[in-house]
């Protein structure tokens, strides 16, 4: 074995048991106790903490340091996180960013051929049963996207719009969103020089063209999505909510409402719905005090909600 692959097996070891006699990892590493040795001092050398242990026989344990190990998996290990980073990825249970996505891209690159080809089947494998609103997205798709929102590369997307009709579009991605239970791909769209929300499960294919591009002042990209989802209801109220952006954004989701902070414990959310009553009839689930800043006939059909609430109470 190495040098470096035996620190790499060193560290693997020291994070595995509270601590380790001298005698113990020298026999799991196949190398004497003095070996051993040189090899914790030159761990040391490189900022890892380990502390010994007093003793006839000497022992090691690994200390808060002022570095971070390299993680060190066996086969099987880098198999399940990659397996659960996938799934993350596709159910969304990280919230709208792609942070899942991204530390796959990057673990399946480092990942040996002999895992990597083993993950190719799992994705083979296994059938997505989708909502019956949702259609099912290809995790192949879906790191193509991020590969190219990560590294700024002009792709070229297969895509079927809403009436199921293919087009081709030559995009300059930006950045994946999750929200509900679709992905989206905000991107410019160089034909007609606007930023664009693309369904993701709608990209049947997408194909890095290699030219590099640097993006001027991107939009929001969670934003752009949120208003794109509620852009096509008939009416709107705004009202203020007594919770911090985040608690705001948790309690209405962004396929209902938009949000912007009003200081740092008050949110301004504006909720898209068909009519004034069937508003205020959402605005009383949510729970929360509010306050209805517009429009005039939502604020008034949940007055008469309440005050039937309260006529039936009283009954």
């Amino acid at each position: 074995m190495s040098t470096s692959g035996r620190l790499l097996r060193l560290l693997s070891l020291l994070s595995t048991r509270p601590s380790w006699s001298n005698g113990e990892l020298a026999e799991r590493m196949e190398v004497t106790e003095r070996t051993v040795r040189r090899d914790v001092a030159k761990l040391r050398d490189l900022g890892y903490g380990i502390q010994s242990d007093a003793g006839p026989g000497g022992g090691y344990r690994l200390s808060r340091g002022t570095k971070v190990p390299p993680l060190s998996l066996d086969d099987e290990e880098a198999f399940a996180v990659a397996v659960a980073l996938r799934e993350a990825a596709l159910n969304g249970v990280l919230g709208s960013d792609q942070a899942a996505l991204s530390a796959l891209l990057k673990l399946r690159k480092l990942l040996p051929s002999r895992i990597a080809d083993r993950l190719g089947e799992l994705d083979d494998a296994f059938v997505h049963t989708p909502r019956s609103d949702e259609r099912d997205v290809s995790a192949a798709v879906l790191l193509e996207l991020a590969t190219a929102c990560r590294r700024g590369e002009r792709t070229q997307l297969s895509y079927r719009d809403r009436l199921a009709r293919a087009t081709v579009r030559n995009v300059d991605p930006y950045r994946l969103v999750r929200t509900g239970h679709r992905w989206y791909l905000v991107a410019l769209d160089t034909t007609r020089g606007q930023w664009r929300t693309f369904r993701a499960d709608r990209v049947t294919q997408a194909r890095p063209t290699g030219h590099l591009v640097h993006l001027v002042d991107p939009p929001d990209a969670a934003l752009l999505v949120s208003r794109m989802l509620t852009s096509n209801y008939p009416l709107y109220t705004t009202v203020r909510l007594p919770l911090p952006l985040d608690q705001a954004m948790r309690l209405v989701p962004p396929n209902l409402g938009t949000h912007h902070p009003d200081g740092p414990d008050a949110t301004i959310t504006t909720i898209g719905g068909s009519d004034p009553d069937g508003l205020a009839a959402y605005l009383l689930r949510l729970g929360t005090p509010l306050r209805v800043l517009s429009p005039d006939d939502v604020r008034d059909a949940l007055r008469r909600r309440i005050r039937d609430l309260l006529n039936d109470q009283e009954g």
